[in-house]
């Protein structure tokens, strides 16, 4: 099956990421659908469009938008599916719903930066992150791994990759790069 200007997709593993296995315990840590934190975003492509194509393959490993998977009640409280749901575990998404993609190594797409939080050193202040700064960890054109960054408010949006805490952000609403000696982590 190939979609002329979308994606198709099927997530890796399920659709919610809600369980942790503690020693031979599954913990379930939320059964709420409506809640967005533990949506599954990673997805395995199926098929590329046959218009306007990138670098994505099928069998790619992408990171998509956390509705993609996500179920929701209607007004009548029924449980439904979200909009880019087709039949069992494929989805067909737009080249929007992509932030980044893996074969071989991570890559953002155009546009975004992955950005790693840093450890908050002031012990007077209760957040443990600095707030609105980190260090580039997947980068657009423009910015290279390991630059400390600052970016606006609102415009992080937390994801899990590869076990580690990251925020997407538009690479342009990062406002400024720091000298970075490597020794804030």
């Amino acid at each position: 099956m190939k979609s002329v200007y979308n994606y198709v997709v099927k997530p890796k593993g399920s659709r919610y990421n809600n369980v942790k296995k503690i020693d031979d315990i599954n913990l379930i840590l939320n059964t709420e659908v409506y809640n967005h934190q533990y949506t599954n975003r990673e997805a395995e492509v199926i098929s590329t469009p046959m218009i306007g194509c990138n670098n994505i393959k099928p069998g790619d490993t992408v990171i998509v938008h956390h509705n993609v998977f996500r179920r929701w009640h209607d007004i009548k409280g029924i449980e439904r599916n979200s909009k880019n749901y087709f039949k069992e575990d494929t989805y067909i998404i737009s080249q929007d719903q992509i932030f980044a993609c893996y074969n071989e190594q991570w890559k953002p797409m155009p546009g975004y930066c992955f950005v790693k939080p840093i450890k908050n050193r002031d012990k007077f202040n209760i957040n443990q992150e600095q707030h609105l700064v980190g260090v580039i960890e997947y980068a657009d054109n423009g910015f290279n791994k390991g630059e400390l960054v600052g970016f606006t408010p609102n415009s992080e949006y937390e994801f899990v990759i590869d076990g580690q805490k990251l925020y997407r952000v538009l690479s342009k609403f990062i406002t400024i790069k720091y000298e970075y000696q490597g020794n804030e982590e």
